[in-house]
């Protein structure tokens, strides 16, 4: 999967000869909703509005549920027989490599993620969920108990029914795939929800679902805002599963919503406050800088693992931070569409308002701004950039090292020893992730076994492929992991079926 990358004139054109999908796509096909509330979607780079897209009320949200429902319990899907429903997945993967182009393109315009990224990084990994649930479908087999003689026990797995996914805005693509693909594998029926800035990626995602073959019915996308469309499915009585990544504050809400309703299961990816730790004894000091400065400064910093957090031993301080101001001044902002904007846009004012409020939060708490820390608004059309922020001289216990900023804003944090260092990285509600640079191997898996976080990764950054889980521990997420073959078991069930041989019914 390659994309030219053309001029910054090309690939507006491009662009504009774009398809922009605005309904629902319920029982494969757009739904007509001409008496449905509408919202407005804006491009993050200029501000301006790109469209008006259905805003899914009760109605869109019932009429999508139950065609999950029937399709589910009809089993034209879950009926397949494995190998079946395995090639059509396969045929799904393809399909989105062949599409690649375009869904990179209506990812950057919904998100204003440069399309140096979307190209070579967020769709190019979209593929490989799909491809490895596929795979796994006919490789997951049940088991059978250890009973006495006289029976015989299985324990299967079975579809849990209906999936609801509610996913975030940052990574479209890619976090809804983490959802939806081995929900699908498994047999179940899905109903989408992308976020409300970023719905075109996955209408069309859905338009290929139904040509690759898979049946009406069983793949929906809803669009629509959290606190309307959301709401709704969350609630839905229904709905047997419901899996969301975003903030933790939203996951509350969905599990007194499931509380309030059927008791589905809810599964949630939340965020993080990552502990990026640089220790003197690092292999390569200014290697591991880079790959810190990166580790928050990509994606604007609209990332759940974001490095937001650099624990730097005390001794090598101002060198890292040296480093990190060096590589921060090649994070050019500009037009995402331009093949050398290495920073786009904030994807929303509410969330550069957010952004700016950590900025003045960190200066009135008494960190050090290293630099940045100023607004950059795009003048000539409008839209919402920050500059990639340091503050130093930050305490752990800051509100800025505390809470996720979702933003190009960095604490550096100063450490003696390993045993300080443990302590701060585990001073968070939140344990998702956390990196360790050091030579010394014996410290760092010491570390690791100490540090609550779902993935630790020992000089490297973001280490990850489709075989290891994703999740993390304490407000960092809970109900299963995303990824690898631990995925399977939030939307499945598990069955025991006890059978006495002689069929006289003695234990």
């Amino acid at each position: 999967m390659k994309i030219k990358f053309n001029s910054l004139k090309e690939n507006i054109l491009y662009t504009e000869s774009l398809n922009l999908p605005t309904k629902c796509f319920i029982d494969g096909k757009y739904q007509d909703s001409n008496s449905s509330p509408k919202y407005s979607v804006f491009n993050p780079y200029n501000g301006k509005l790109i469209c008006e897209v259905t805003c899914a009320s009760k109605k869109e949200v019932n009429i999508a549920v139950k065609n999950a429902r029937d399709s589910f319990n009809k089993g034209v899907w879950r009926d397949l027989p494995p190998i079946k429903r395995k090639n059509i997945l396969l045929k799904f993967a393809d399909l989105l490599e062949k599409n690649f182009k375009e869904l990179a393109f209506l990812k950057t315009l919904e998100m204003g993620k440069p399309i140096r990224y979307s190209a070579t990084i967020d769709v190019k990994l979209c593929v490989s969920p799909l491809r490895y649930a596929a795979e796994a479908i006919d490789k997951i087999f049940g088991k059978v108990a250890p009973t006495p003689n006289h029976a015989i026990a299985t324990i299967t797995r079975e579809p849990i029914g209906v999936v609801a996914a509610i996913t975030p805005w940052n990574f479209p693509i890619m976090m809804s795939l983490w959802k939806y693909a081995p929900a699908l594998a498994l047999g179940n029926s899905v109903v989408l929800k992308p976020a409300e800035q970023t719905p075109f990626t996955s209408l069309k995602i859905a338009e290929i679902a139904i040509e690759a073959g898979i049946p009406k019915g069983v793949f929906n996308v809803i669009t629509g805002k959290g606190e309307i469309t959301g709401k709704e499915l969350a609630l839905h009585n229904d709905v047997d599963c419901l899996s969301f990544t975003g903030s933790n504050n939203v996951a509350k809400l969905l599990l007194q919503y499931s509380g309030r309703s059927n008791m589905k299961r809810v599964s949630a990816e939340t965020g993080g406050k990552t502990p990026n730790i640089i220790f003197k004894d690092a292999y390569d000091i200014e290697y591991a800088s880079w790959q810190a400065a990166f580790g928050v400064f990509f994606n604007s910093g609209a990332m759940c693992v974001a490095g937001s957090r650099i624990l730097v031993q005390e001794t090598i301080v101002d060198k890292v931070v040296a480093i990190l101001k060096k590589a921060a001044s090649k994070m050019n902002s500009g037009n995402p569409f331009d093949p050398n904007t290495r920073m786009g846009p904030i994807i929303d004012t509410e969330q550069y308002n957010k952004i700016n409020h950590y900025i003045a939060l960190g200066k009135k708490e008494g960190a050090t701004l290293a630099l940045g820390g100023n607004t950059l608004l795009n003048e000539e059309e409008g839209g919402n950039f920050i500059e990639p922020t340091i503050f130093t001289n930050v305490d752990n216990n800051m509100k800025i090292a505390q809470e996720e900023i979702f933003g190009p804003v960095v604490c550096v944090i100063s450490f003696k020893d390993e045993e300080e260092a443990v302590e701060i990285a585990n001073n968070t509600p939140y344990g998702l992730a956390a990196a360790i640079w050091t030579s010394d191997m014996a410290k760092g898996l010491r570390m690791s076994k100490r540090i609550s976080a779902g993935s630790i990764w020992i000089n490297n950054w973001e280490g990850h492929d489709q075989t290891v889980p994703f999740g993390g521990f304490k407000q960092s997420g809970f109900g299963g992991k995303d990824k690898a073959l631990e995925a399977f078991d939030k939307y499945s069930n598990i069955k025991t079926t006890w059978i006495h041989i002689d069929g006289k019914g003695v234990n």
